[in-house]
């Protein structure tokens, strides 16, 4: 007889402790987006759900409802809500040479 194996859902929020471990995550995330601000979008929420919404919503002047809208991948938020949500995570946005 077979055993079954049972697997659970990977969420990235419950793996990102540290600032530098979010910092990393956001940085990867944009160099595989190929311009997918939905997808950068997506990992700023990974990120704020692993500080914690209500923090995150509080800090950024937002409603926690439209926090979760906003991150939710499904479309491009604003540049000034990422700019609100990055300074609330404490992330900093760098420019570079390609």
């Amino acid at each position: 007889m077979k055993k079954k194996t049972v697997t659970s859902r990977y969420d990235v929020s419950e793996h990102l402790r540290t600032p530098e471990e979010m910092a990393a995550y956001l940085e990867a995330c944009i160099e595989e987006a190929n311009g997918d601000a939905a997808f950068i979008a997506k990992a700023l929420g990974d990120i704020a759900r692993a500080k914690g919404m209500s923090q995150v919503a509080r800090d950024a002047g937002l409603s926690r409802e439209s926090l979760y809208k906003a991150l939710s991948g499904e479309r491009s938020p604003g540049f000034d809500t990422i700019l609100k949500v990055m300074h609330a995570l404490g992330l900093t946005l760098h420019a570079g040479t390609v």
